[in-house]
């Protein structure tokens, strides 16, 4: 079911900027700290999902200005390659605001007509509901016994009758007279004219006399589960856009469903381009470990998409143009290239191509030299991710998550604010993506949070939305969760 079309998407040259060029990023080297250091993690009481104690001990971001993550787009596990910026794709100032980005990803998603499709209930998993689940039936569809004991009729002591119960499963039996009980277990469908069930514990049965006592009293209705106690046929369940869970499954198939209709998974590609990269061993002799193509697979999943096996290129602008024009993935994720050196492809192969470029640089640190393009009218989405592996978890929190939500038909990610437990030092013109763990009722910053490291992402539960000039402690920011944060949305194998 389609969305409404939305608003015109700006182009790269309409995007937000945030006016004079920015200063060089302020990026934490290891055992540097600025501001008064948080308490050891062992005088508070860490909530779900903080590092233990041997975590990374989180500090304030200090203030120092080393290089711009210009140079970002090329290291997938380490020290960046220099490289020359002397093109017309060198960092520009400013690029598109942080917020601005992201909601245009999420508009141009939604833009994407959604497809349908039925599923069967093992196969729905994670999926988004296109039609609405309406009850086939009545929950429960008779009146039955929330207990094991006894359903009695009209007021006691009660006459026992004779056999060997009601039992789950049975078909319907004749009326109780006023006066009688009889054994039943629960889930057993109730005989008519039952006014009760007396729990087994509550009741005493003098077998001499068959006669049923009960040990409190016992008011009418007690321990049934009347016939449409959770629902009616035809009452909506569950709406269009709710995300498949386990219990969503659970409630469809006691609603009568063998299968459900839903908006297929997106089907992402990944190229990792670099002639750099390792995928096992060491580094050594000037090469890096990718640390990229292990993370965004499962990360992409864990959004709900359907990805193949990443795809290793060399820094070559004709495999790049190949891969791109031969996919029929629904986005496609490219890492390192984006910036303006020798061997960056991404800006002259979308140019070849006849890409638009909506999004060129963010205002954002890590990851400002993230993209975001549509490779032709009707086509899919390319979103070009900075290299430095938290420069890539910034691109994909700013433009991956968002677009991918908008085609998946998911609803936005729940948005909260926290307040930091100490100072964070922000960019002079950029928002900055700090990791963060959450300790009571504050977050606090994470050493090892430069572009090229992800020691401070791996402990964090969450990173922290600071905005240009940095906060005193005590303020509150916004906080996005990592997919997993949650047990929303799933997804079939999320990280399989």
């Amino acid at each position: 079911m389609p969305p409404s079309a939305p608003s015109p998407l700006p182009s790269a040259s309409a995007s937000a900027s945030t006016g004079p060029e920015p200063g060089p990023e302020a990026e934490p080297e290891p055992g540097q700290s600025a501001g008064p250091k948080p308490d050891s993690p062992a005088r508070s009481a860490p909530t779900p999902g903080a590092p233990m104690p041997n975590s990374p001990t989180p500090v304030a971001s200090p203030p120092a200005a080393p290089a711009s993550d210009s140079s970002s787009s090329r290291s997938h596990g380490g020290s960046s390659a220099d490289r020359p910026a002397s093109s017309s794709h060198a960092h520009r100032a400013g690029g598109t605001a942080w917020h601005a980005a992201r909601a245009l990803a999420e508009r141009l998603g939604r833009a994407t007509p959604l497809t349908a499709h039925r599923l069967p209930l093992d196969r729905a998993l994670g999926h988004v509901l296109a039609e609405a689940v309406v009850a086939l039936t009545d929950l429960p569809s008779f009146d039955t016994s929330a207990m094991d004991g006894w359903a009695v009729a009209g007021p006691g002591p009660w006459t026992v009758r004779e056999g060997e119960g009601l039992l789950a499963g049975r078909g319907p039996t004749g009326p109780l007279p006023d006066g009688q009980a009889l054994r039943i277990a629960t889930g057993a469908r109730l005989p008519a004219d039952a006014t009760a069930v007396i729990r087994g514990e509550h009741a005493r049965c003098d077998e001499a006399k068959r006669l049923l006592y009960a040990g409190r009293e016992v008011v009418q209705g007690q321990d049934i589960r009347p016939r449409g106690q959770e629902c009616r046929s035809g009452d909506e369940l569950l709406p269009v856009g709710t995300v498949v869970t386990p219990p969503v499954l659970g409630l469809a198939a006691a609603a009568g469903y063998d299968a459900l209709v839903a908006v297929p998974r997106p089907r992402v590609d990944v190229f990792v381009l670099g002639d750099e990269l390792l995928t096992a061993g060491l580094p050594h002799d000037g090469l890096i470990r990718d640390a990229l193509g292990p993370m965004l697979a499962p990360w992409l999943r864990a959004l709900g998409a359907e990805v193949a096996e990443p795809r290793r290129l060399r820094d070559d602008a004709g495999a790049l143009r190949q891969a791109l024009v031969s996919s029929d993935a629904d986005l496609i994720l490219t890492t390192g290239g984006t910036a303006a050196g020798p061997v960056d492809h991404v800006h002259p192969v979308l140019a070849e191509i006849g890409a638009d470029l909506l999004v060129d640089g963010v205002a954002v640190r890590p990851g400002h030299p993230m993209l975001l393009a549509r490779l032709a009218e009707g086509g899919p989405c390319l979103v070009g991710l900075p290299g430095n592996p938290l420069a890539a978890v910034s691109g994909l929190l700013t433009i991956a998550e968002p677009l991918l939500r908008g085609i998946a038909g998911r609803p936005a990610q729940y948005r909260y604010r926290a307040p930091v437990r100490e100072e964070v030092h922000g960019h002079p013109h950029d928002t900055r993506l700090i990791p963060v763990v959450h300790r009571e009722d504050s977050v606090v910053p994470l050493h090892y949070n430069g572009p090229a490291m992800l020691r401070g992402i791996a402990a964090a539960d969450g990173l922290a939305v600071v905005p240009p000039g940095g906060v005193r402690s005590g303020t509150e920011v916004e906080i996005l969760d990592p997919p997993w944060a949650s047990a929303s949305p799933w997804t079939e194998g999320c990280f399989t």
